[in-house]
């Protein structure tokens, strides 16, 4: 391969709802990183129907161009024709690499495009950075159960691609009225060639558990002993407010569901104030909660690793702490209402 043919960092716009996807965003904003440092463009690949109208949004996160694909065919997310589309304008422009945020959509499109470009695809990625002289991406994920970090490197393919995390990057604030180059591309794909119909889109009624949407989130770890022990954490997280979080055993011992899991294997998580109770802080825990606004820990080992990774640290018995905690929150919150009422 020519690598000298290949240029430009690419981001698949992932939309729902004629909206562009926060993954999607996030990425604009590590792919904008990527690009200055190699002095190339950052284009977004936007595939769907009636989907032109976008591309503003992508302007403004920070590309400097869109590709389109703006066809009926495309109203719904299908591998097959959302894969073509994709190989037919990669192989046309060339870009150096392509992101997908690590989505059910992400994660599938991306495995099929790899297959039949062919290239590598690093899956997963929780750290993104590029070789200015060689232009090698760097992608890097947790490995090994999460014991290590491996980066993992494309030598001899183009485009080099990886799956990134949602909420590990962070989206750059929108310009207002940037602008950028549309590239609109068309694909002679017939309904009848393509293998999968969608016959109905049946949407989800039951409400499910969003910890990556909480402003706080109150997590427990195995030092709290017991299921018994755990409800220490759902009383803390009752007196702010926020949201449940878990380790991993916790969630495997069966005092939570999985849904509540924050890290490699659970959930990726940027609240503004994170408690971290008696988790030790493992890699594949940290992962998911490093980019927090506030951390705050607490574990009776002073060894523990999770106070490498605080912004406050508390050494000490959590059923000893957390109460007395719950007890001041509830005094100031209270003494906060009082006010309010005051003033009203």
């Amino acid at each position: 391969m020519d690598f000298q043919d290949y240029k430009g960092v690419w981001v698949f716009i992932e939309h729902k709802d004629d909206a562009v996807a926060s993954v999607s965003l996030e990425l604009l904003g590590a792919g904008r990183k990527l690009a200055d440092k190699r002095g190339v463009e950052l284009a977004g690949i936007l595939i769907g129907e009636n989907v032109k109208h976008l591309t503003k949004t992508v302007f403004e996160y920070g590309a400097d161009t869109a590709y389109v694909y703006d066809q009926s065919i495309f109203k719904h997310y299908r591998t097959e024709t959302y894969m073509k589309a994709l190989l037919e304008c990669s192989e046309k422009h060339k870009p150096e690499i392509i992101l997908y945020g690590a989505t059910s959509t992400g994660k599938d499109l991306a495995s099929a495009v790899a297959t039949d470009l062919p290239t590598g695809l690093t899956a997963d990625t929780t750290e993104l950075d590029v070789d200015e002289e060689t232009g090698l991406l760097l992608a890097s994920r947790p490995a090994f159960g999460g014991n290590i970090m491996a980066t993992i490197l494309c030598k001899k393919y183009r485009p080099q691609m990886a799956t990134v995390r949602a909420k590990v990057m962070k989206a750059l604030p929108p310009q207002s009225g940037r602008i950028g180059k549309v590239i609109e591309e068309t694909i002679s794909l017939k309904e009848e060639d393509i293998r999968t119909k969608v016959l109905e889109i049946v949407k989800e009624t039951v409400k499910k558990v969003r910890i990556d949407e909480a402003d706080i989130i109150v997590a427990g770890g195995k030092g709290l002993g017991s299921f018994e022990g755990f409800q220490l954490i759902h009383q803390l997280a009752e007196t702010l407010g926020g949201a449940v979080g878990a380790s991993r055993d916790v969630v495997e011992a069966g005092w939570i569901e999985h849904a509540h899991q924050v890290g490699q294997t659970g959930v990726t998580v940027t609240p503004k104030i994170y408690f971290a109770v008696g988790i030790s802080g493992a890699i594949q825990h940290i992962v998911g909660m490093k980019n927090s606004g506030l951390i705050i820990a607490i574990n009776k080992d002073k060894e523990a690793p999770i106070f490498q990774n605080c912004h406050y640290g508390i050494v000490g018995d959590a059923f000893e702490i957390v109460p007395i905690l719950i007890e001041q929150f509830k005094k100031a919150l209270s003494k906060e209402k009082v006010s309010n009422t005051s003033e009203g």
